[in-house]
């Protein structure tokens, strides 16, 4: 009973959230490279270098991927 007490609410709230945070951080991690693995615009050495960046620089890599990817319904008209 001692060890329920010394762990506060807001403590077991701060770690729920924590381990849910790392949880979608992982599924967008496997949505990202799921992606670059699914393009078809994409070229072999294109793909090893996004996935390359997203493993030894995750956060800023998935962010620049998510930015920078076009979407599947761009199309050039000209």
């Amino acid at each position: 009973m001692s060890l329920l007490a010394s762990y506060p609410f807001l403590d077991i709230m701060w770690t729920m959230f924590i381990f849910f945070a790392w949880v979608i951080w992982i599924w967008l991690l496997i949505m990202v490279l799921a992606d670059n693995f699914r393009r078809t615009d994409h070229s072999g050495w294109a793909k090893a270098g996004w996935t390359l960046f997203v493993i030894f620089l995750p956060l800023l890599g998935v962010l620049i991927y998510m930015i920078a990817r076009p979407g599947r319904d761009t199309a050039f008209v000209g």
